[in-house]
């Protein structure tokens, strides 16, 4: 039995022309939908009008036996979530009935972050009177003050950075371009680096790239994860800390200081709100520990 009106590559063509998302994403989306397709077939459901939020959480369930791990089981609804949406907008279903819906990566795995005062000391442990020292103290400040991935860092270019607007221009998901405000410290951090850099021997100081290593080169992605451990070593963190740390470690720490998740959404150049909502609950956490706290009846 197949699925009456199961638009799949109308959705699809509508993520790579409308939403640009790039080809791998697409595919793993055609994927995770022809499963979610098969699913509903077998239990006869032959139109997604009929189809109940119940039948969704089956689905998921069923994917979870069949052995996918908890990321995996939330793109498969992610991809199910945007399916129904463009259902809707295209006026195909009267109702987004996955919309209540909660990403099953937020029923086990939290993003793992610094606190802020572990954050001060993994900023602290470079050593910038040397011109290594003062490159990791720019890295690790641009990290934290932008929330960059490490790909989009490590391929940061000088003429994509604005010292005197405050703002840097970066490349994401999909080749996408945004707009990221760096903030003073980093700003000055990032002056005192190429000011140093600018007074070396090295001959290869002209290169294009923001980030280099001695022999000119553009730090790679285990480079600067290898520069993080080291620094994180220094300054006694304990925690497993990669380069993503500074990115959920950024975007909690706003919203625990009260920022409006789709500014935070913009920042982190999220496609989709939904993968942005994973730090409200990381956020609920931290509010209510204070409130148990501070509390006088916690």
């Amino acid at each position: 039995m197949e699925l009456k009106d199961f638009p799949l590559e109308e959705f699809l063509n509508y993520l790579s022309v409308e939403k640009g998302l790039a080809s791998n994403s697409i595919d793993a989306y055609r994927q995770d939908l022809r499963q979610y397709g098969e699913f509903l077939a077998k239990r006869k459901v032959i139109n997604l009008g009929r189809v109940k939020r119940e039948e969704i959480v089956q689905f998921l369930l069923r994917e979870k036996e069949r052995g996918l791990q908890t990321p995996s089981l939330a793109r498969r609804l992610v991809a199910v979530k945007l399916f129904h949406r463009f259902l809707v907008k295209e006026g195909r279903l009267r109702e987004d009935i996955t919309s209540v819906l909660e990403s099953p990566r937020l029923w086990k795995k939290l993003p793992q972050f610094l606190t802020m005062n572990e954050m001060d000391k993994i900023l602290e442990a470079p050593k910038p009177k040397s011109e290594v020292g003062v490159r990791d103290q720019a890295l690790l400040e641009i990290l934290y003050a932008t929330g960059m991935r490490v790909s989009e860092v490590a391929n940061l270019k000088r003429e994509n950075v604005n010292l005197e607007s405050g703002f840097l221009k970066c490349r994401g998901k999909g080749d996408k371009e945004r707009i990221v405000p760096i903030g003073q410290v980093a700003i000055g951090a990032l002056k005192s680096y190429f000011e140093k850099r600018a007074k070396t021997k090295n001959v290869h100081v002209s290169s294009e790239f923001v980030f280099i290593g001695t022999q000119g080169r553009a730090l790679t992605r285990q480079r600067i994860w290898q520069i993080i451990r080291r620094c994180a070593k220094q300054a006694k963190i304990q925690k497993k800390i990669t380069p993503h740390t500074f990115r959920h470690s950024f975007a909690t720490h706003l919203l625990e200081r009260g920022a409006d998740l789709r500014i935070v959404q913009e920042l982190l150049g999220h496609a989709d709100i939904a993968t942005t909502q994973i730090y409200t609950h990381v956020s609920r956490d931290h509010l209510k520990a204070v409130h148990s706290k501070f509390h006088p009846r916690p």
